[in-house]
């Protein structure tokens, strides 16, 4: 592939010195977001507790919005279940998955050279996966479920979506096998947090990159994917306890806007930045970093490789990458 640019999404911050805004601060540099992901004194806006069954109670139990008194225990919650889960092997029936879709594809009644690859493959076959790895009794009803929840599952959400994600809580417990509610919260959450990540990258590597050479293994094209075009931009912290930040004073309360978008080109960490360039020496910050890095990683990627690869070898891009990822997302078979 020759080095081309890809340019930053609209709304990508400058990379540069942390800025002031409206009672916190956006931190864009690569050694400042490293810093405040690496500081106990950063920490994670935690959920409220709520009754069990809805999606204020999954929130509330699981790994990623837990105070830091109780990460640790349910973090171990969620890795315990993925050490079940060999990379490898996820690879390979993510690509079996991919392989079956194509063909039905390929066999369809109304011409069925193009792929839908945001609708068919990009959430759906990393879900369907999951969920059945994972001992959910019906992994493909899981898969419009686990998307309503990812939908509200970050602040914000308006009530009808709020809704949509309590029925879908419910209807994926009684999926689950029996097992503590923690421990479920926390294999859901798994899901959730599987759902819009590892669909981003695979939309993402497939836009920029499908018709990459065949001599660029899908796993560099997916890392510098992962760096140039993040399916996860920014994520937040809270200042517990006072510290300072490049030289600027951060108070307790001061909210944290942390941009892996912009840390991930930073010209002091990855020369000419906005340059496609596999196997550079720094990785992207978009799984994250310190105890609270994503314990999923090697998971994710296995099953965003799985898809991808059999896509570059059955597929062709339905026209030039757009500067704005189209929905859905086509490719046509060869």
């Amino acid at each position: 592939m020759d080095s081309p640019t890809i340019t930053a999404a609209p709304g990508t911050p400058p990379c540069g010195p942390p800025t002031s805004d409206d009672g916190g601060w956006v931190v864009t540099r690569y050694a400042d977001v490293v810093s405040v992901l690496t500081d106990p004194r950063c920490v994670v806006p935690p959920a409220e507790d709520a009754p069990e069954g809805g999606l204020a109670w999954l929130r509330a139990s699981v790994s990623r919005f837990s105070p830091p008194d109780r990460h640790a225990a349910r973090r171990a919650v969620g890795v315990a279940a993925l050490d079940t889960l060999d990379p490898r092997e996820l690879r390979v029936i993510a690509e079996r998955l991919t392989g079956r879709i194509l063909d039905r594809a390929a066999s369809a009644d109304n011409g069925g050279d193009r792929v839908d690859v945001t609708g068919d493959l990009a959430r759906r076959v990393p879900l369907v996966v999951l969920a059945e790895r994972l001992g959910l009794a019906d992994s493909a009803a899981a898969v419009a479920e686990v998307t309503a929840v990812a939908a509200a599952y970050h602040p914000g959400a308006g009530p009808a979506a709020v809704r949509r994600a309590d029925r879908a809580v419910a209807a994926l417990l009684a999926m689950s096998p029996p097992a503590p509610a923690e421990v479920t919260a926390n294999q859901l959450g798994l899901l959730v947090q599987a759902a819009d990540a590892t669909a981003g990258l695979i939309v993402a590597a497939v836009r920029h990159g499908l018709d990459a050479p065949d001599g660029l293994e899908t796993d560099a094209l997916l890392a510098e994917v992962l760096r140039l075009d993040p399916p996860v931009r920014v994520t937040r912290r809270v200042a517990a306890d006072p510290l300072t930040l490049d030289g600027q004073p951060v108070r307790v309360g001061e909210r944290l806007l942390l941009r892996f978008d912009a840390a991930n080109r930073d010209p002091a960490v990855f020369p000419e930045p906005d340059r496609f360039r596999a196997g550079r020496a720094n990785a992207a910050l978009t799984f994250g970093a310190g105890p609270r890095g994503c314990p999923g990683q090697r998971h994710a990627l296995a099953l965003a490789a799985g898809v991808v690869g059999v896509l570059r070898r059955r597929c062709r891009p339905a026209g030039p990458a757009p500067d704005v990822p189209p929905t859905p997302l086509e490719v046509i078979l060869r």
